[in-house]
């Protein structure tokens, strides 16, 4: 009975949804992809080239190489983040867009359902673009060492759905806008600093790599990194079943609040 009352009833309307965001978007596309255009380039050079030059790391490897990995994974977890958090609260509160499509004959798991898919189609954009920039400047900043990182965007698809799930959940049960500041201080914040993005998750403390270990983003930075330097580990795999199972909880979590939040 559990099984059956957390089972999605998901439909082609969840591509509707889907649908429906991207059209939405593209009529905008200029302030939509503008930013985003331009800002991996200004992070790599601040970052990257600016504060690379006083950073040395144990590896030997340039700031810059080390950054890339990191780079791939932070902009797509930004991408889904606040197209299924913020994006989703308005949508549901300010526009009444979810009330007016559950008016079709399209379920709230086809909403919730188009909605994480949508947050994963922008990550995995933002993901794609960030590794197309790190090649356009590799033959001057050598931050791509393998064609292995290619696989990096169909492997984008899980920290995608991860990411936008744990969004629409805490959209679900957010009252005010204001609330999102929670979100942001408790969920991405610790990723945003504990993920290894920006320091060898290795040399940090001891406390900090147990707590770091169950961040998401730690994950998806490993499995990247490995696939961008071309060191395949078979820790990568456990790296990739906990995004799988953590995906899976997710998503049920999230279409399960939602279900609640839009059910009277």
């Amino acid at each position: 009975m559990i099984a059956v009352a957390l089972a999605p009833d998901v439909s082609r309307g969840a591509f509707r949804v889907w649908q429906r965001n991207r059209d939405a978007t593209l009529r905008n596309w200029l302030t939509e992809f503008l930013g985003v255009a331009i800002e991996p380039f200004a992070i790599i050079l601040a970052l990257g080239l600016a504060l690379g030059r006083f950073v040395e790391l144990s590896s030997g490897e340039e700031y810059v190489q080390f950054l890339a990995p990191g780079l791939m994974a932070l902009f797509p977890m930004f991408a889904a983040t606040f197209e299924c958090a913020w994006g989703s609260y308005v949508r549901l509160e300010m526009q009444g867009t979810y009330e007016s499509i559950t008016a079709t004959p399209v379920s709230v798991d086809d909403v919730i359902t188009g909605e994480i898919l949508w947050g994963t189609t922008r990550s995995l954009v933002n993901g794609s673009y960030i590794l197309l920039v790190a090649f356009i400047l590799n033959p001057w900043l050598h931050m791509i060492d393998s064609p292995w990182a290619l696989l990096a965007i169909p492997v984008g698809v899980l920290p995608g759905i991860l990411f936008s799930s744990i969004s629409i959940a805490f959209a679900s049960i957010a009252r005010a806008m204001s609330h999102f500041a929670y979100f942001f201080t408790l969920v991405i914040n610790p990723m945003f600093w504990f993920g290894g993005a920006f320091f060898p998750f290795d040399d940090l403390p001891g406390w900090v790599q147990v707590v770091g270990w169950f961040v998401p983003l730690k994950h998806v930075v490993d499995i990247y990194r490995g696939l961008v330097t071309g060191n395949l580990e078979w820790s990568m795999l456990i790296s990739l079943a906990w995004l799988a199972v953590a995906t899976a909880f997710f998503y049920v979590l999230a279409v399960k609040l939602m279900r609640r939040r839009l059910i009277h």
